[in-house]
């Protein structure tokens, strides 16, 4: 299973295994040739067509020394692209879109039966994801999808086209799904929509995301709630108290800003301008004023002037973001902003977007600058960053957030991934921090058990049809876009 994009196409990636497993298949063993490669694809950047169809060009060599190895693209890009996938990369046997990814196993039983390629695309959804079979990437920390698809009309996203209208859960099993993952041992959650805080809006409820989070307060055992990505133009104060209010959702907030400028905010079509961009991050800090802020930014939009780009550099300057997603305008064929006049020349873009990587990278560093010397409680983390054998660091994320990297004395008692550790912050670089006074504190979880356990059985895992990717011929994998990178809310 191959994952490109935002958290929700990894979420979707985790129902598209579970319903794999479910059907009798199991993952892959590492270094072995699959026998079915998943492709959950994104649509959002305009290299996203050249990887895909690069990745397909290195897998038919492979396909055709395994006679009976099936690939399937499914995703943003498929739900785009449709019969040109196949049209292109012939070889592939199954495409199946956003809205219908329950269809796998029945798409890949019909290719291999008629020995033909099986293309699949739903015009809406056929239901909700949460309702299939999911294998859990994580057994400490889940997301879980409050909503899927979007309202807004943003000039530079072709996501709603491809997601459809937004579509809420009802609360009672948004909670009900909450709580089955704490009973397994989950301790984090994050609450997911591609506009998280716009959910209630199917059902009428302008405050049912606020209670939804205060709802979230009252799971005993769930230690961690974040949300992502709203829109500033859904945030209203009654989410902002929830935040501050209950104790388990996270002094984290990642917000989208796009761009500084209330010109091409407007253009955008985002329904919101500087100035309350900018007053919901000081309500946000002045309710917590611990809190670390994200955004995404978007340089070089069609028609951008220098002045405007200075209001971007405005904009950063004043809300001190922890780190933010940058972005070079990218083209998408069939949005608005394509086909708007003022399209700005590479160097430009370019030569904007390195400086505000800078400008970025130096408040970045100053705000991570301010956490030495004082303690935070970390959730131990799997894959977050390589373990130092020299120093044996570890990683985990502090509550706001941040990675940090620490270091376990030589004898001590190794946490495990879902356990927490209290550590005392000894360096700070623009996009980690680094504890090497030692853990002072461990507390093992029952996230921590849930862990151990799963650790335990993998070795166990009996021999059968091997889903991944194979060994031979497949470019390294690709890391997932980080919080807000393809939903743009």
């Amino acid at each position: 299973m191959r994952t490109y994009g935002c958290q929700m196409n990894v979420h979707d990636s985790e129902r598209l295994s579970g319903l794999l497993e479910d059907a009798g298949y199991e993952r892959a063993a590492e270094g072995s040739t699959a026998d079915i490669i998943v492709f959950n694809t994104c649509a959002v950047r305009e290299n996203a067509d050249n990887r895909l169809y690069g990745n397909l060009g290195h897998l038919r060599p492979v396909k055709d020394a395994h006679p009976g190895m099936q690939i399937a693209v499914g995703g943003c890009l498929a739900q785009k692209d449709r019969g040109e996938i196949v049209r292109r990369a012939p070889w592939v046997d199954v495409v199946f879109g956003t809205h219908n990814i329950g269809s796998l196993p029945v798409l890949l039983e019909r290719a291999r039966v008629q020995r033909e390629a099986q293309v699949e695309i739903e015009e809406s959804l056929q239901s909700f994801p949460s309702t299939l079979p999911t294998r859990r990437e994580s057994p400490y920390a889940a997301w879980v999808s409050v909503s899927v698809g979007c309202n807004n009309t943003c000039t530079f996203c072709i996501v709603p086209q491809l997601r459809g209208k937004e579509k809420d859960r009802r609360p009672g099993d948004v909670l009900a799904e909450v709580r089955a993952l704490v009973e397994q041992g989950v301790v984090e959650v994050t609450l997911l929509g591609q506009n998280v805080n716009a959910y209630g809006a199917e059902f009428g409820d302008r405050q049912a995301f606020s209670k939804l989070l205060r709802a979230c307060g009252e799971i005993e055992g769930l230690e961690r709630v974040r949300f992502t990505s709203p829109h500033p133009r859904d945030f209203t104060d009654d989410v902002i108290e929830a935040m501050a209010e209950t104790p388990n959702v996270m002094p984290q907030l990642h917000m989208p800003l796009q761009s500084g400028s209330s010109r091409v905010l407007k253009a955008m079509r985002r329904s919101y301008r500087q100035e309350r961009f900018l007053s919901i991050v000081e309500k946000v800090r002045a309710a917590m004023p611990e809190a670390a802020i994200t955004t995404d930014i978007i340089v070089g939009f069609p028609g951008e002037t220098e002045e405007d780009f200075e209001e971007t550099l405005h904009v950063v300057r004043e809300s001190r973001f922890s780190s933010a997603f940058t972005f070079q305008y990218s083209k998408r064929p069939g949005t608005p902003a394509a086909e708007m006049e003022g399209q700005l020349p590479k160097e430009v873009v370019q030569e904007r977007y390195e400086r505000l990587v800078a400008l970025q990278e130096r408040i970045s560093e100053e705000e991570n600058a301010q956490l030495v010397g004082r303690e935070v409680e970390l959730l131990v983390a799997e894959g977050e960053g390589r373990k130092d054998g020299e120093r044996r660091r570890l990683s985990g994320r502090a509550p706001d957030n941040r990675l940090v990297h620490f270091a376990v004395e030589e004898g001590a008692e190794e946490p495990r991934p879902g356990d927490m550790v209290t550590v005392g912050i000894t360096y700070a670089a623009p996009h980690h921090l680094v504890a090497d006074s030692g853990v002072r504190a461990l507390r093992r979880t029952r996230a921590g058990d849930a862990w151990a356990a799963r650790n335990g059985t993998a070795e166990d895992a009996k021999p059968g049809v091997l889903l991944g990717m194979p060994s031979v011929g497949a470019p390294a994998p690709q890391p997932a876009t980080p919080a807000g990178g393809c939903c743009d809310a």
